[in-house]
């Protein structure tokens, strides 16, 4: 075999699995085999955005990141939310944003926890708390945006992840 298999056991996910470590093969580039979807996706991402306020769209995206652990958008959004203006405390922050409230507006904190129940949905669905909590702070049309952000975020995830995208090797 040409690549590194790592063997990674996480107890909150599922058991040992293999990870290739892409140092002398690639994977498709998405971008390039296929424009359409790719610039669809890209399309879907810019309206999700419309309309809300830039931290918090990085602090969704890195979230999310997190949770899927996506080290290459994770690297890309944290990048931009530094040059943004945004603080290592909340960066370092996001991942026990429940434990670190304190850091983070009551927006961001539903913001966050509509993030984690949509990112795993597959757990315990999207419970009601969490999304009426998302609901108090946002307008239908912001929460409409969120919710698109969030789906937008995870896509891009699994895109990077299913391609063997490399962390710090973004092109923008």
């Amino acid at each position: 075999m040409t690549t590194t298999e790592i063997k990674t056991n996480d107890r909150r996910t599922a058991p040992a699995t293999t990870v290739r470590s892409n140092t002398t093969t690639s994977r498709l580039d998405f971008a390039k085999t296929a424009p359409k979807v790719f610039r669809a996706v890209i399309g879907l991402d810019a309206a999700a955005r419309a309309g809300l306020d830039p931290t918090l769209v990085e602090l969704v995206q890195i979230r999310a990141s997190h949770l899927n652990r996506c080290a290459y958008c994770l690297h890309m959004h944290t990048t931009d939310a530094r040059k943004a203006g945004e603080s290592e405390d909340r960066l370092h922050m996001v991942a026990v944003w429940q434990e670190a409230e304190h850091f983070f507006t009551e927006r961001e904190q539903a913001a966050l926890a509509l993030t984690d129940a949509v990112t795993r949905i597959g757990d315990a669905g999207v419970p009601d708390g969490v999304y009426d909590r998302a609901a108090a702070h946002f307008d239908e049309e912001e929460l409409a945006h969120l919710l698109a952000l969030i789906l937008t975020i995870n896509t891009w995830n699994r895109i990077a992840l299913s391609t063997a995208k490399r962390a710090g090797t973004d092109e923008r």
